[in-house]
């Protein structure tokens, strides 16, 4: 076990400072600048904005010193938000994305798995093709489409829930929780089907069976924990991904988190922010695909 995560800090170092790297000549590659958005100000004051942003420094200047000050925890201060530190503003606006992130993946399991199980247990009939179908439907609709039109069923034409914001309710929660994890949902009932399909079709299932054991027993107790790798393989990066990808969501919905700094960035061109962004959410998948891989062979001894 020890090996495996050597193996995959190994190769995350490289992965990571590609990333960085890549981000930060894009950044600045692209058009204009960071105060271009501002009012028109004099060439005094604009020396004086890039001098303190380290700016006016040759592009190789500002990549090492940015690099030297990621090496140390820190992400620079924020463009936009001159007082605060992009750390600070990541931060602030963590929690509630990750809350948010947790009820879809919460939701995509419970609905997912079961829907799996159920196809797998009955292939090929009624109790397989509807869950797969509607997989499929989940996994074709995206976020941006999903979002409006629930909110136009149950909070405008129903009036059963709330279109907007994150507060305290429990119902403010259910249209983004549901936007965001019915793809990840529709991912887990097709793993989940193809891995129980594979284990239900194993020596020891059989031999379970005709001991007598119950149905029940050899579903959960027996089939599911061979069956539930792929999902569990598919769990690091799906946690990522609904991290990154709730930046759709909280748009939709006006939830206050770390998708409104991002977005905000990148019209502003918060170089800082955008780099911070990005170094943050690779830190994480990255961390997200190792975690994933350790519970899985964990699990399935053959990987070991």
């Amino acid at each position: 076990m020890l090996e495996l995560i050597l193996k995959r800090l190994g190769t995350a170092i490289p992965v990571l400072l590609a990333v960085i790297t890549l981000t930060f000549l894009m950044v600045h590659s692209a058009p204009g600048g960071p105060f271009d958005a501002e009012k028109a100000v004099t060439p005094e004051v604009l020396a004086k904005l890039n001098a303190k942003y380290n700016l006016d420094a040759p592009l190789w200047k500002q990549y090492s010193d940015y690099l030297l000050g990621v090496m140390q925890g820190d992400f620079g201060p924020s463009f936009r938000y001159p007082s605060r530190s992009v750390t600070e503003l990541i931060m602030t606006g963590l929690p509630i994305t990750f809350e948010l992130a947790v009820y879809a993946i919460l939701f995509a399991l419970m609905l997912g798995v079961s829907a799996g199980i159920l196809g797998a247990l009955k292939p090929n009939t009624a109790y397989d093709y509807l869950p797969m179908t509607t997989a499929m439907l989940g996994i074709c609709i995206p976020s941006i489409i999903l979002g409006p039109s629930l909110i136009l069923t149950f909070g405008i034409w129903l009036e059963l829930l709330p279109v907007g914001g994150w507060g305290d309710m429990p119902g403010d929660k259910i249209l983004p929780t549901i936007t965001l994890g019915t793809a990840y949902a529709a991912y887990c009932a097709r793993l989940t089907r193809g891995g129980m399909l594979e284990v239900l079709n194993q020596d020891f299932i059989r031999t379970a069976r005709a001991k007598g054991l119950s149905e029940f027993r050899v579903v959960i107790v027996h089939a599911l924990r061979g069956g539930l790798t792929p999902v569990i393989a598919f769990l690091g990066p799906a946690m990522a991904g609904l991290l990154a990808g709730s930046f759709v969501v909280e748009t939709i919905f006006g939830i206050p988190g770390l998708g409104r700094f991002y977005v905000e960035a990148a019209f502003n061109r918060d170089y800082t922010m955008i780099l911070g962004s990005s170094i943050f959410f690779s830190c994480l998948i990255i961390s997200f695909n190792l975690l994933s891989d350790v519970i899985a062979a964990s699990i399935n001894p053959k990987l070991r």
